[in-house]
């Protein structure tokens, strides 16, 4: 009787691939899974406020922020499981060999043949990214109007939804379909470099993308308004200054039209850096803290009422929280994280290089007789690099949480350590945080410290 070892040996080449690839596919679901799962029995068992937050967090916050978790990881587990059947009945039911046939067909109805290949793979990517959003669809509506409509963030009205889905679909056509095909070209063209050739390409459409991204295709989606003189503006000004921040700009961004949600970010390359502040951050600026003007001025694209008033930040608070994020650009997080992207992008491209040419790899997938190139990307990126992208991914969160912290002494040492620690907790609040978790959990998946380890640090620095 033959031992399980010797009958995997004894498998074809391309059965392994594909076995290997889908038990490890279910065994980061199952992982996945194991810590959604802790992460619950701690939302579920945890119903009263611990006494180290009995300072920061009122029992009313604390239950609502308990049940919005609740239901987020709820809801995160059965659209993960959807989404690994769904994967998994791809793969057995030869669905991407069939769209790629089908993408042949149409191609070929229109006059392009099989040695046009690029035009192929461009259908077969349309095809492939519709499906993605048709099937996505149910699940991004259960969670925008039950989920984030029952804790009071959501504020789309489902035109605005449908309108906003339909305008991300057609951009990303526009940038998606002419990049994949100036790639495919490069890797056809490019001889036996010609990882270094598309490694170079997709560095400078990256770079392009950052720089554009807010100027238009950002305004395509949410409104900019330069952030009006006065006192806060003079203050971040200031700021910048004193630190050699090369600000040229202060934008709003009226994130409050589609989610009660607060954020802050700044953009830019070199000497022309810009503050980018979402309305629902600040706390004398955003719509979500003043009264409906009533059915004459409500927006027809937006609800005029919310469940729950923001209280968003002081000013005081808001230079803190820009304190932090000024003190990535200060300290090199940003260059250090475009050079781990590129780093980790050549060494993928410089592998698919070495790998493309196993005709293998492609007859696992069900591809016998063609090896196109996308079909290629797909397999190496997605399938056979997955062990190497979860490996990475856990890296990177480590080293995020390492940049939080180090941006935290950065405004501590600006003097900010007082109005950042206010800030965490009214940020905390109003995105209905949850302060406690499983240490697992955090560990693997949290890119920003828990809110505890954070306050701790800056309580021992305004002690110091």
């Amino acid at each position: 009787m033959a031992l399980p070892g010797e009958l995997w040996a004894e498998l074809p080449a391309e059965k392994r691939i594909f076995c290997s690839v889908l038990l490890f596919s279910w065994a980061v679901y199952l992982w996945e899974a194991f810590l959604a799962h802790r992460q619950r029995r701690v939302y579920r068992t945890t119903t009263h406020v611990p006494q180290e937050l009995g300072q920061i967090m009122d029992s009313e916050t604390f239950e609502k922020s308990r049940l919005y978790q609740l239901d987020k990881s709820t809801f995160s587990f059965w659209s993960g499981l959807y989404s690994e059947v769904e994967g998994t009945m791809i793969l057995l039911c030869g669905g991407i060999p069939f769209l790629w046939n089908l993408s042949g067909q149409i191609s070929g109805r229109a006059g392009f043949g099989p040695e046009y290949e690029i035009v192929q793979s461009l259908v077969f990517l349309l095809l492939a990214t519709l499906f993605s959003a048709v099937t996505g669809l149910p699940w991004s509506l259960y969670n925008t109007f039950v989920i984030e409509e029952k804790h009071g963030f959501n504020q789309q009205t489902l035109g605005f939804f449908f309108k906003d889905a339909i305008k991300k679909f057609i951009v990303t056509q526009c940038i998606l379909l002419p990049v994949t095909s100036l790639l495919l070209y490069i890797i056809k063209i490019g001889g036996d470099y010609f990882f270094i050739y598309a490694w170079l390409f997709t560095l400078v459409v990256s770079l392009v993308l950052v720089t554009i991204y807010a100027d238009y295709i950002a305004p395509l989606f949410d409104k900019f308004i330069p952030l009006p003189e006065g006192e806060l503006k003079q203050q971040i000004e200031t700021m910048a200054k004193s630190i050699d921040f090369p600000l040229t700009k202060v934008y709003v961004v009226e994130g409050s039209k589609r989610s009660s949600h607060s954020n802050a970010y700044f953009y830019g390359f070199f000497k022309n850096k810009r503050i980018v502040l979402f309305d629902t951050l600040l706390e004398d600026y955003s719509a979500l803290n003043k009264e409906p003007a009533g059915e004459d001025g409500e927006n027809e694209e937006t609800k005029s009422k919310t469940k729950n008033k923001k209280q968003g930040c002081k000013n005081e608070e808001v230079l803190a929280v820009l304190g932090h994020e000024l003190g990535h650009w200060k300290l090199g997080h940003t260059v250090k994280n475009i050079i781990i992207s590129q780093m980790n992008s050549f060494l993928c491209f410089f592998l698919f290089a070495v790998l493309i040419g196993r005709k293998e790899l492609f007859a696992a997938f069900g591809f016998y007789d063609t090896q196109p190139t996308l079909i290629g990307l797909m397999i190496i990126f997605q399938f056979i690099f997955s062990p190497y992208n979860e490996v990475l991914s856990f890296c990177l969160t480590v080293l995020s949480r390492r940049f939080e912290f180090q941006a935290d002494a950065f405004a501590k040492e600006l003097g900010k350590a007082k109005d950042l620690y206010s800030a965490l907790i009214k940020l905390n609040k109003d995105n209905l945080g949850f302060p406690v978790s499983d240490w697992i959990f955090s560990m693997w998946h949290y890119s920003h410290p828990p809110l505890l380890e954070r306050l701790q640090a800056l309580k021992d620095a305004k002690q110091e």
